[in-house]
């Protein structure tokens, strides 16, 4: 058999060649994959020549190439086109993945080599940190026995990570609301409604309407669907996801604290943090503070506005509802009303392409001569301002039932001096699709978001492969990507997309007014059901010893001071795949906590001209360009002069 991943791919910018991949193909590769990098990894570790920085630490930056390929687009597929074949696949793969790592990082030899390398480069310098980081954060210091227990905890932790993953999107796609009778959809559009048909007769269940579920606790028909028990269905469906994780979450939270002891922390948010920005659990107990209280006290004022509108006490179900209706009264602003100047392919040309031509002097051609690993799948060449070739963006923005929820990046291609690749980077949205697609101003929102995250992996310029792209800490990684939001309400940027989609014309003038005016509207419950989230992750890997997950989840937001029936967390602990599967475990902190260093750097535009090539040049250099290469502090530092401010977020956010 012909196996795509064990010979570099020559395609252009080494796109997987996605046409020749076939699931039959992953296990012989991973096996290879692992087998070669510990080969490479022993050599470099008896190597009888005096450790030196080549020999060692650049050694491993180029050992495990195979391994790289495979998992890079099995774990892609895994996310954005699940099958039966490869849920089994990863059920089998991650435990030896992670006894993989583990028997890299606990190589006695080879931490031995990398202590004793010396170097006068800044940048090698750095790399060498991390990686001594890396081998005593994974275990290097610990004896024979500690040892044999922390591989134990990881082979476990990756299997009911999987099983958490998988059990989520067969209980998402299983809770998905079906109904009869169009007339229950009163408050949809039209083109809604023919979407959710559509839906229905893709599942098999035709003359139906069916309602799938997004990540989030909150659905978007609730804002629009008049039939207040068929809200309450759907809020239900979407609340009640994951029964089946409880049990698994409850080990995970035991396993976490177990490995955190082991390594000399009290917990694994304390372990987590070690290595974050934020540094320390106090730093971020202190940030969270300071915003539960106003937020809370916002959410309550919002609640009463929108009893008053109800006319009853609302519940959990209502609140999108009535708050559309409190929007529209305030503003005159009609959320669906805007969805058709919203079309999918010009918000993404006219917006987020347009906003990075201006910005940074990017141009965008699409290549449908490379193939993606779905039909849905766009690829497009991006170049530099002079013409030279940057890389490749790939697009996957429709919902599909073999697509995990929510929205992400992922690198197919990092960029590195070592190896001569330039970045590959795919952006995966669930926007269900229609003829035409148009959007809700949350989706736009989430595409420029997403596209923030794209732009720091096209611009990644480092030397070597660990400090690619996104490769930042996790309270780092969602500050561009946040920053990229500011250009979806910028005037010319919002003029250029926001068009009609049957008639062309712009957005009129006075709803893009009240449109931007209504921006701050709501931001209790948005700052409240974020919060509840953030600290439920933080209750689960500061405070939890045992118990049942619900009981747990009651307490932890009573004891926070969050439990407001109306506002529920964005994630409840079940369905919360940001902790237990996607590596945000202890760091969900980390949008509020790089939304402070985004405030704060929308102000730097604003005070500097806004949208200029000179201030993205600035951006881009400075920051954009670094990734992993330098303290990312340090690079906020040299960009904004200073060190971060709050008080732009508390105003943005409506909590001075």
């Amino acid at each position: 058999m012909t196996n795509p991943f064990l010979t570099p791919s020559a395609l252009p910018y080494r796109l997987p060649p996605f046409a020749e991949i076939r699931e039959e193909h992953y296990v012989p590769a991973f096996e290879r994959g692992m087998a070669e990098h510990l080969a490479e990894v022993d050599a470099i570790a008896s190597d009888p020549a005096p450790a030196t920085f080549a020999n060692t630490v650049e050694a491993l930056e180029r050992a495990g190439e195979t391994l790289q390929r495979v998992s890079i687009v099995f774990f892609n597929q895994a996310g954005s086109d699940t099958t039966p074949g490869i849920q089994e696949i990863q059920k089998e793969i991650t435990p030896k993945l992670a006894a993989h790592g583990d028997s890299i990082h606990l190589n006695a030899a080879l931490y031995a080599r990398l202590k004793a390398v010396r170097t006068d480069v800044p940048e090698e310098q750095w790399l060498l940190q991390r990686y001594l980081t890396d081998f005593v954060r994974a275990g290097a210091e610990l004896d024979e026995g500690q040892q044999a227990r922390l591989r134990a905890i990881n082979e476990e932790l990756s299997g009911l990570a999987t099983s958490f993953q998988q059990n989520l999107l067969a209980d998402t796609n299983e809770r998905a609301v079906a109904v009869d009778d169009a007339s229950a959809l009163d408050g949809l559009s039209a083109d809604e409604i023919a979407g959710l048909r559509e839906t229905a007769a893709q599942r098999g269940l035709d003359g139906k309407y069916l309602i799938t579920l997004v990540l989030p606790t909150g659905q978007p028909v609730l804002s629009s669907l008049t039939d207040r028990s068929l809200r309450e269905r759907v809020h239900r469906a979407s609340t009640g996801r994951g029964a089946a994780n409880a049990g698994l979450i409850t080990r995970i939270a035991r396993l976490r604290r177990e490995r955190a002891n082991l390594l000399g922390y009290r917990n694994h948010a304390e372990f987590v943090l070690a290595d974050q920005t934020a540094g320390t659990t106090g730093a971020v107990t202190e940030m969270l503070d300071k915003l539960v209280t106003p937020a809370v006290a916002n959410a309550r004022r919002e609640q009463e506005a929108l009893e008053e509108q109800a006319g009853f006490p609302i519940e959990a179900w209502d609140w999108a509802f009535y708050a559309e209706k409190v929007r529209q009264a305030r503003y005159d602003i009609d959320s669906a009303a805007m969805r058709p100047y919203f079309e999918l392919n010009r918000v993404l040309v006219d917006g987020v392409f347009h906003a990075a031509h201006r910005l940074y002097g990017l141009s965008f051609t699409e290549r449908p001569d490379l193939i993606g690993y779905h039909p849905d799948v766009r690829v497009w060449e991006v170049a530099n301002e002079d013409g030279s070739p940057l890389g490749l963006f790939l697009g996957d923005f429709h919902a599909r039932a073999s697509k995990r929820g929510g929205a992400w990046m992922n690198s197919l291609v990092h960029q590195s001096g070592l190896t001569g690749h330039r970045p590959v980077v795919v952006n995966n949205l669930n926007i269900v699709k229609g003829e035409p697609t148009l959007m809700t101003f949350d989706e736009v929102n989430t595409m420029f978001h997403e596209f923030g995250h794209a732009l720091h992996g096209l611009f990644s310029d480092v030397r070597f492969p660990r400090f690619s792209g996104t490769s930042v800490p996790r309270d780092f990684v969602e500050y561009p990507s946040q920053v990229n939001e500011m250009w979806a309400t910028h005037p010319e940027i919002l003029a250029n997309y926001a068009r009609h989609h049957e008639t062309g014309e712009p957005m009129p003038g006075e709803l893009v007014d009240r449109m931007l005016e209504a921006q701050k509207f709501n931001q209790g419950f948005a700052t409240v059901e974020y919060l509840a989230a953030t600290l439920l992750d933080w209750a689960w890997h500061t405070d939890y010893e045992g118990g049942d997950a619900e009981t747990f989840e009651v307490a932890a937001l009573r004891g926070a001071g969050l439990d407001l029936p109306a506002v529920p967390p964005r994630y409840r602990s079940t369905y919360f795949a940001h902790i237990w599967a996607s590596g945000y475990a202890a760091g969900y902190y980390s949008y509020i906590w790089s939304e402070v260093l985004d405030a704060d750097t929308v102000d730097w535009f604003t005070e500097n001209g806004g949208l200029t090539r000179e201030n993205g040049d600035v951006f881009r250099s400075r920051l954009l360009s670094k990734g992993g290469s330098a303290d990312p502090m340090e690079a906020f530092r040299a960009f904004r002069g200073r060190d971060p401010r709050i008080e732009p977020l508390l105003e943005r956010r409506g909590l001075l």
